[in-house]
């Protein structure tokens, strides 16, 4: 058995890729550039309505493009210091895809392109020493091996939920087509969403399919559909059961499936939210394309001018971890509960090294106008 030495170092390794960086003090937000450009007026500059003519792609809705304001609404009583403070953004119109990316979907994608997922290749030491604190210490080879993270249920109540490694196993050969290891498989399983996907293998499929990912404001704004105030896509009732796939019972030592479902569930199980979109809350997050970075909330709030389409921070940085460079991920998933984590909630984020995979991990895709003439139906 692995003393915590050894459990801290595979951790890191699998949630974060970690590379030396300082803080910096350059401005994290962008002006008149690439990831975010000013829009002083945008009733005259935003794409709000789908142009006639156009075509929605196969299994996309089309979301109005609009104003809001991105993180946690003051009546939220669970949310994080990340989360805040709120501010005003605009967004332009955009498909989004109506479900979590489906194992049937990344099957085709895969079989069409001969695709290896993370999950799945060799661990290269030289590679990943680059990355990692000088002198930190070769795992054994029984845990330098392909594989992922999978949830595994307690014996005994949790007291100090900051310490994952309680419910979270490093599983050999553990992949989006083995999502429990070896011996599993997603056999019927082909309306569920794929996991163990890591930010470079979503990227990947978006590459293949002509589509990417949703910036973190899209992904709130169409979370949020037309309730733009309130803690949850349906409102403010925080009960889940009949609404998300999330944790009912003692996380993580019993989960009593009120809501139907211990793991994740098939896309689409749930209610959609009013722009007709399934499982924006729990079930397993979704990658977004932005850096995490714990200060970019404060920053992008003292800009005075509305700000469309932001990209998120210019840089990665997680002031509790000075090495990590992460994703953000919304959504939540079947593990959030009100206990831990609570997640389901619309402004809610976490981050997520590009290079990590797990068993409540997922993607869905957007596609821009600009995109229309590659995107594959």
């Amino acid at each position: 058995m692995m003393d915590n030495r050894w459990m801290y170092i595979v951790l890191s390794v699998v949630f974060v890729l970690i590379s030396c960086k300082n803080k910096k003090d350059a401005n994290l937000v962008s002006e008149n550039k690439s990831d975010a450009t000013k829009a002083p007026s945008p009733e005259t500059s935003l794409i709000k309505q789908l142009p006639k003519g156009i075509k929605t792609p196969k299994g996309m809705v089309w979301i109005t493009g609009g104003t809001f304001y991105q993180g946690a609404v003051p009546e939220d009583t669970m949310a994080m210091n990340h989360e805040k403070p709120r501010h005003k953004v605009a967004v332009d119109g955009f498909f989004m895809d109506t479900t979590e990316i489906t194992n049937k979907q990344f099957a085709k994608f895969v079989q069409e392109t001969g695709y290896i997922t993370t999950a799945e290749k060799e661990i290269d030491w030289d590679e990943m020493k680059k990355q990692l604190p000088e002198g930190t210490p070769r795992p054994h080879d029984s845990i330098m091996q392909p594989g992922s993270l999978v949830f595994t249920k307690t014996n005994i109540s949790v007291s100090n939920f900051q310490d994952y490694s309680q419910w979270w196993k490093w599983t050999i050969n553990a992949n989006w087509k083995h999502p429990y290891g070896p011996g599993s498989s997603i056999q019927n399983k082909e309306n569920y969403p794929a996991i163990h996907i890591a930010h470079e293998d979503a990227e990947a499929y978006c590459k293949w399919a002509g589509r990417r990912l949703p910036t973190e404001a899209e992904w709130e704004y169409a979370a949020r559909g037309v309730n733009k105030n309130s803690i949850f896509f349906w409102g403010d009732d925080g009960q889940l059961k009949d609404k998300a796939n999330t944790w009912t019972g003692e996380f993580p030592v019993t989960n009593d499936k009120a809501d139907g479902y211990e793991r994740q569930a098939a896309v689409g199980s749930y209610p959609p939210n009013s722009f007709g979109l399934y499982d924006m809350s729990g079930n397993v997050w979704e990658w977004t394309s932005d850096w995490y970075n714990t200060e970019y909330y404060k920053e992008v709030s003292t800009v005075k001018d509305l700000i469309l389409n932001p990209k998120g921070a210019t840089e990665p940085y997680n002031a509790a971890n000075p090495y990590a460079r992460e994703i953000i991920i919304k959504g939540g998933s079947f593990l959030c509960s009100v206990s831990y984590c609570a997640s389901y909630r619309l402004s809610a984020r976490m981050s997520s090294s590009h290079d990590s995979s797990t068993d409540h991990l997922g993607f869905r895709t957007v596609v821009d106008l600009k995109m229309l003439s590659t995107a594959k139906n």
